[in-house]
Order: C-alpha cells, then structure tokens, then sequence
C-alpha cells in the first residue's frame, strides 16, 4: 500500500505514464467509503442524460443506458491518470448541443452530425493540450463574444424547459417544487446561513441535488405526472450490440466530411464554455491545496485537456453522447472539497475521494433497483440540472462582460445562439464587435467598475 507511505508535503504516489501518473485504488490512494456511497446513489443524475438521448436520437432506453455507462467508465480516466477532479457532462453545453443536432433530420443524419461533432471537440481539444495553446486560444476571444456564448447557453437551457412541448409542460407542478426547494438549496443565503450550524443541514448540502431528486420520486405519481416506480432486482441491462451497429461508425461508416465543417462553429462555441470549467477546476484544487498542507496536488490543465479530449473522442467512435464529456461536475466536486478540508482522517488524498465517488457512480448504474427507482423522473432530473445551469450560465456570462457595449452585444448574440444556432451567434457577433469597436475589435473597452451603474449613479458620482 504506497499510499501509507507518503510523507507530509508530498504528492500521493504515482507511477510514471508519460504526461500522465497512473494511481490505482488501494494501491496509490486509499478508498473513500463515504464518497463511494454518495456516488452509488448520485448515478441517478448521470441517468438524467437518457431522455435526452431518447428524444433528440431516437435511441431505445438500454442503448441510451449503454451509453452512459459507457460515459461513466472513462469518468473513471481522470483520476487514474493523475487529474484530481470528479469529471462530468460538459452542462453549460448541452441545450448548444442539443440545437445543433436538431438542425439535422432524425435518424443517421443525425448520428452523423453528433459524431462529427464530438470527434472534432475530441481532437481539438487534445492538440490543444498537447501544444499548450488553450488558454492563449480563449483569450484571443473578444470578451462580448466570450459573454454571449455563455449567456446564450444559459438561456437555451431554460428555453428547452419551457418551450412548447417541452418538460415542463410534461411535469408543470414537480417541475416548479423541485426547482424552488433546490435554487433555496444551492443559491439562497438563509440555507447558507444554516449550513455553517453544520449536523443535519451540513449533510443536506453535501447531498448536492440527490435529495431534491428523490423529491420529485415522491412528488411525481402524487401529481400524477409520472407513475410510482416499480423497483426491479438484479443488475441493469444495456444494449451494447444495437448501439454499436445502429449508432457508432462501426454501422453507419464515419460522416461526411462537410458534417465535420458543419460542427466547427458549435465546437468552438462549446469550447468557450468548457475552457469556464477548466479555470473553475483550477481554482477548486488550488484551493484545496492551500488548505491541506500535508498533501501537494498537481493539477495540469494540458493535462486536462488530454484526458477530457480523449474522453470526446472515444466517445465518438464508440457510444456518440448529446451531454458531451467536460472536464468536471462543479457540485460534486465542491462537494467531495469540502469533505477533503476536514483533515487527513477523513479523507487522506484528494485522488481517494474523487476517484472513490467515481467508482460508486459507476457500480449505481449497474444496479438495477437504482436505474429502476429513478426512471419514471429522469426528465424532471433533466429538467432540473438545465435550470440550475441556465442560472450559472446567466451569471457567469454577464460577469464576462468588461463593459455596458459588451453586455449589449452578448445579449444579442446570445438571444441569436438560443434561436438559431452557434453559426448565426459568431457570424452577428464578429459583425457587432467590428461595428462598435473596431481596430479595436479584440480588445474592447473597460468600464467594469461602472458596468452596473446606472446613468443617475453616475451623474450623482
């Protein structure tokens, strides 16, 4: 047991794999339990993906439950190969993703466009690892554009809800009890207030949503919007073979390569939202590196890069997925942080907790009573991580604006991205930005200090 042996200061033992260090359970790390078993029961929201699939590529429940099995096996190469995150979907992307694949008739021409897209999102990001370039190629993005992509991902996010025909027209009353208690939950500042007492409510935190989502188990079938759940034994049972003959290019052959070039807008796009990730990332481990000594983590954002990008494409070839492979699920990984903060006792290596939470996500979606309990929720669960992020995505992308011309041109381009797509979104905002700010057109202007000051604050000042 090499973990035993690291000494105070050091990093958590690895074996040399290239730019890489590979760390095995009970060998390089010790087994978490407790973050084990919260992830046996959080799978339910990597399930959460399954409507999704459903709806937009006409993929039979067991292919769509293949696939993110699937999914959550490469989870498990972040941790292994030496970044210390709980990966995720690339969320803040999914209602972009979802548009762009909508543009193309169901059926293959369909599949081709979602695998085009994810292998070039795949191979992009990995040579941007590999060359170092990524964050220089974000930054060559003007700030208005940078706030538009994301403000645009947060309102399409909320406009897949409340659309006509959408989920919450489906599920009008779980939808709005779940939504309520999980915003007071995450975003209110009476509940912060009662987590710092610690007991029950510290608890409740730490659940993340997984408690609002057994909520709407109950709250459905009393509403009758969804049935009671009829829980099943033994283990679940993925279709591999029809994935993999109907929906890879093992049956279909590779895509044209116009639906490569197709994708290129949306890539970029998804990719701007992605890079948000990454830096959040950074920040999290930096954190939690400054507050345990004992243990000295190496985050890498090359690195990153290198095992989300693979993930992408993998995923590409192997089992296409509309929720797309990011480099981190910000709540968990806040979540396990945390836990990491309370000392060496409770969790001895940051690697334990994060790679035993993956573990357990991944022996959830194998059990049966779990997969079974969740399914008649699963696009109220879907419904509920699109809002939380549609709040995140609003938020973060008007503090991306540097000035009140950047917030009106990212209000444009995104209204322009959530309507008609990531194409439309860069051709407007290459033309606004050029417009307003000219030779300038990179750099933009700074008033941030005065952003939301309005004109009689100003005048008062």
């Amino acid at each position: 047991m090499l973990w035993k042996q690291r000494k105070d200061g050091e990093e958590t033992p690895f074996t040399p794999l290239g730019p890489f260090k590979l760390r095995l359970p009970f060998v390089h790390y010790r087994f978490e339990f407790p973050d084990y078993f919260q992830g046996l029961l959080m799978c339910a929201v990597d399930l959460a993906a399954i409507p999704l699939m459903v709806q937009y590529l006409g993929m039979p429940f067991e292919v769509a439950l293949a696939v993110v099995i699937l999914n959550g096996i490469l989870y498990l190469t972040h941790h292994l190969l030496g970044d210390p995150v709980i990966p995720g979907w690339i969320t803040p992307a999914v209602p972009l993703m979802i548009l762009f694949v909508s543009q193309f008739p169901e059926g293959d021409e369909r599949i081709y466009a979602l695998i085009a897209f994810q292998l070039t999102l795949g191979i992009f990001s990995i040579f941007l690892g590999i060359t170092g370039l990524a964050s220089k190629v974000v930054n060559l993005v003007p700030s208005a554009m940078k706030a538009g992509v994301i403000l645009g991902a947060g309102f399409a996010a909320v406009i897949t809800i409340f659309e006509v025909g959408g989920r919450f027209e489906l599920f009008p009353i779980t939808i709005s009890i779940t939504c309520a208690v999980a915003f007071y939950l995450i975003f209110s500042k009476h509940f912060a207030k009662l987590k710092q007492r610690g007991g029950f409510w510290r608890v409740l935190s730490n659940l993340g949503i997984f408690p609002i989502i057994l909520l709407a188990v109950v709250i459905a079938p009393l509403f009758g919007e969804a049935p009671w759940p009829t829980i099943e034994w033994g283990f679940s049972k993925p279709d591999f073979a029809t994935l993999f003959t109907e929906f890879t290019v093992f049956g279909l052959g590779f895509p044209p390569f116009m639906m490569f070039v197709a994708s290129i807008p949306t890539v970029l796009a998804t990719y701007i939202v992605l890079f948000g990730d990454v830096l959040q990332s950074k920040a999290l481990v930096s954190e939690a590196d400054e507050f345990r000594k004992d243990e000295k983590i190496d985050y890498n954002a090359n690195r990153a890069h290198l095992i989300f990008g693979g993930r992408n494409a993998t995923m590409g070839i192997f089992g296409p997925d509309i929720v797309m492979c990011g480099p981190m699920w910000a709540a968990m990984q806040v979540v396990v942080i945390e836990r990491f903060k309370e000392g060496k006792k409770a969790m001895h290596s940051i690697f334990g907790g994060s790679g035993s939470f993956r573990w357990g996500t991944n022996t959830g979606l194998l059990l049966l009573p779990i997969v079974s309990l969740v399914e008649p929720i699963l696009g109220i669960a879907l419904a509920l991580t699109l809002m939380i992020q549609g709040y995140v995505s609003v938020r973060v992308g008007i503090m991306q604006a540097k000035s009140q011309r950047d917030l009106g041109i990212a209000g444009i381009i995104g209204a322009v991205l959530a309507t008609k797509g990531a194409t439309w979104a860069f051709a407007v905002g290459i033309l606004l930005c050029l417009l307003i700010y000219g030779k300038n057109f990179f750099k933009g202007d700074d008033d941030k200090d005065g952003l939301f000051k309005n004109e009689s604050e100003k005048k008062a000042g």
